[in-house]
């Protein structure tokens, strides 16, 4: 097989002109490059590089090429550790965009009656749109007139000097819509990031790390306690063990994978998954849906009941949604890359000359005691 001749936008969309097809090429390209070097060696220790993830453009994906597909839930785990009832669960799901942390944010529109009548989701991640914006401002305003409401206006979305605003009023509420992902740590950087960083096969203290929670503390490419970033790096980190050379299939991106409606029941009895509607991506690639019920059926989402409660929340919804991303893998056997024999940390400082002289002169002073080295770190989205 030869290599990839450009990363393509996610689920295929076909917003961008050819200026833009080109940087977002350009922009998937470099942070594949930027995650296989990863962090400075002298900043962060046992973390770089990472051989055995791969550009698609720069390397060939070999023959033996198989995909992986990784899924999780969308709601997010955080706030169902929290030991809360469902209803407050669900409450606090919908109540804050940055709370909905799992790559699926959405959005909930309640009729007079308060009832829910429409509920956004998304998975699109940020970049796409900064470039989009940068590249073509009219087809943002567009998109978000089809999707979000035909009132809004280019005002609301780009500042005085033409700069787009991710979390305007429009995208940073959890009733006026969701056009695109904006919680901080739910990025296309972050999934490629992350992907990279779970590549190092790691054996400490003779032990091969093999489950997913060993993995995520050791290497510190996310966070613990979320469904995606374990299971990610959990599923990335198995084909590396394999001594394959491992990417994230083309084009790159976090994708709905299915919606789970068992338990559901209609008023009319109809399938409660005619109402889940696809609206952007591909059909093996969607990026966003809407779940909302036409007029003239006669009742609202609001009517409709999971395992015999109402939906009440857009949350409810998401505890349903599965998201995925697919990985490949080739030259399974073939890979040289050593193991790392230690977990990743934050390299000490370089002490001066002048800071030992002031620190031996401290330590003879009576009952003075050394601060202890900071060694933890996490890696911020």
């Amino acid at each position: 097989m030869s290599t990839l001749a450009s990363y393509g936008p996610p689920g295929h969309l076909d917003d961008l002109d050819e200026t833009g097809l080109k940087a977002w090429n350009m922009f998937i390209g470099d942070r594949v490059d930027s995650s296989i070097a990863g962090p400075d060696p002298h900043e962060v220790l046992n973390d770089s590089p990472r051989g055995q993830f791969y550009n698609l453009t720069r390397t060939d994906t070999a023959a033996d090429a198989r995909e992986a597909t990784v899924t999780w839930t969308a709601f997010p785990r955080l706030v169902r550790l929290q030991s809360l009832a469902d209803a407050q669960r669900w409450q606090r799901a919908d109540a804050s965009r940055d709370v909905q942390d799992e790559y699926c944010e959405w959005s909930v529109t309640r009729n007079a009656a308060g009832k829910i009548t429409k509920v956004m989701f998304t998975c699109e991640g940020p970049e796409y749109w900064h470039l989009l914006a940068q590249s073509n401002p009219d087809k943002v305003l567009e998109l978000y007139r089809t999707h979000i409401s035909p009132d809004v206006r280019r005002s609301d979305l780009f500042g005085a000097t033409g700069t787009y605003n991710p979390r305007n009023r429009w995208n940073d509420s959890t009733t006026h819509g969701a056009m695109h992902l904006i919680q901080s740590n739910n990025t296309l950087g972050a999934e490629i990031e992350l992907a990279a960083a779970a590549t190092i096969v790691r054996v400490v203290d003779g032990h091969e790390l093999t489950t997913e929670q060993e993995l995520v503390q050791c290497s510190k490419y996310g966070e613990p306690e979320r469904n995606s970033d374990p299971h990610i790096g959990g599923a990335v980190n198995a084909l590396a063990r394999q001594k394959a050379d491992v990417s994230l299939a083309d084009p790159v991106g976090l994708y709905f994978d299915r919606l789970a409606t068992d338990g559901w029941a209609t008023p009319d009895g109809s399938d409660p998954k005619d109402y889940w509607t696809g609206q952007r991506g591909d059909a093996t690639r969607p990026v966003r849906f809407v779940y909302e019920v036409p007029p003239d059926k006669g009742f609202t989402v609001g009517d409709i009941k999971i395992n015999g409660k109402p939906i009440q929340f857009g949350a409810q919804i998401a505890d349903y949604i599965a998201i995925k991303l697919t990985g490949v893998a080739c030259r399974f056997g073939q890979s040289t890359t050593p193991p790392k024999t230690a977990c990743v940390q934050v390299a000490p400082a370089p002490v001066e000359p002048a800071a030992v002289a002031r620190n031996l002169s401290a330590a003879s002073v009576p009952g003075y005691r050394a601060a202890p080295l900071a060694t933890s770190w996490t890696r911020r989205r």
